[in-house]
C-alpha cells in the first residue's frame, strides 16, 4: 500500500493533482493492458480515418464502465489499495465509483485540448477526482497529460465541454491567470491524480504506438446529485448514475463504496 502522507494531501488540494510513482505493480498493468486491447478492438465507436473525425474523436478513443464487461477490468477497478489512495488524497472518509473508462490515443492521434472533467458530472462535490493510469511509459510525445496549477481554485471556463472552443479559451485563460503548467512524463506504474475541476490537456501522440491508458473516477462516498444539472450532465446522470433524483444521495449499483474508513 503507497502511503499517502499530510504532505501529498496538501499538494493536491493546492495544486489540483498530484503524480504518485510506482503505485502499480507491472503485472496487474500488463494484464489490464491485454484485456483492454481485446475490449477496445470490439468495442471502438471510431471508425472513420482520424482525419475526418471531430476534434474530440481525434484526440482519443474512449470506452466507459469496462468493469461491466470483463472480470479482470471489474478486478482492477474495484482495488481497495487504490480506493484508499483516493480516500487520503482528498481526504475523505470513503469513496464511491463513479465510472471507469479506457483512453486510447492512437499513433497520430490528436492533442486533447484543454478541459475541466467536471463539467460532464452531475456531482454536487469537490470530492470527486481521475486517476490515469498508462498502460506503458509514456513520454512527453504520446500525449501526455499537463495541468494548470491551481486551476481547481478559480471558476473560469467551467462551462466549457472539451472542444476547439475550450482549447482556445483556457490557452488564453491559462496564460492570462498565470498558472504554472506541468510538464511530467510517466514510468509504467505511476498514477496521476487530478480534481474534477483542474484545467488539463495532453499533447498529440507523435510516434508510431498507441498511448494507452484506463481511468478510474472517484467520488467521495456522501456524493449528492446536482440540483439543476446541466444538458451534458444530464446524459451523465443517465448512464453512470441512473435513476437517481436530483438533490438525492448517489448510491446505486454502478456507484458501489470501494473504500471506507
Amino acid at each position: 500500500m503507497i502511503d499517502i502522507s499530510i504532505e501529498m494531501h496538501e499538494k493536491y488540494i493546492r495544486d489540483g493533482y498530484i503524480r504518485i510513482t510506482n503505485g502499480v505493480d507491472e503485472e496487474s498493468l500488463g494484464q489490464l493492458a491485454v484485456e483492454l486491447r481485446n475490449l477496445m478492438a470490439r468495442l471502438n465507436p471510431n471508425v472513420d480515418p482520424v482525419e475526418m473525425r471531430s476534434t474530440y474523436n481525434r484526440a482519443f478513443t474512449q470506452v466507459t464502465n469496462l468493469w461491466q464487461k470483463s472480470e479482470i477490468v471489474k478486478n482492477f477497478v474495484f482495488r481497495s489499495d487504490l480506493a484508499e489512495i483516493a480516500a487520503k488524497v482528498m481526504g475523505v472518509n470513503g469513496v464511491r465509483l463513479y465510472h471507469d473508462q479506457a483512453l486510447f490515443k492512437e499513433a497520430g492521434g490528436g492533442a486533447t485540448p484543454w478541459h475541466v472533467d467536471q463539467v460532464y458530472w452531475p456531482l454536487d462535490t469537490v470530492n470527486a477526482c481521475t486517476f490515469w493510469i498508462p498502460l506503458q511509459t509514456t513520454p512527453s510525445e504520446m500525449g501526455t497529460l499537463s495541468f494548470a496549477r491551481g486551476s481547481h481554485l478559480k471558476t473560469g471556463g467551467r462551462e466549457m465541454v472539451i472542444s476547439d472552443e475550450s482549447e482556445a479559451f483556457f490557452s488564453q485563460y491559462v496564460k492570462d491567470s498565470g498558472f504554472e503548467v506541468s510538464a511530467d512524463e510517466f514510468d509504467l506504474g505511476d498514477i496521476s491524480i487530478h480534481a474534477g475541476w483542474t484545467v488539463h490537456h495532453a499533447g498529440p501522440n507523435l510516434t508510431s504506438i498507441p498511448r494507452e491508458v484506463m481511468t478510474i473516477i472517484y467520488m467521495a462516498d456522501d456524493t449528492r446529485l446536482l440540483e439543476s444539472p446541466t444538458k451534458t450532465q444530464y446524459v451523465d446522470r443517465d448512464a453512470f448514475t441512473p435513476e437517481v433524483q436530483l438533490g438525492e444521495d448517489i448510491n446505486t449499483p454502478l456507484n458501489p463504496i470501494l473504500f471506507k474508513k
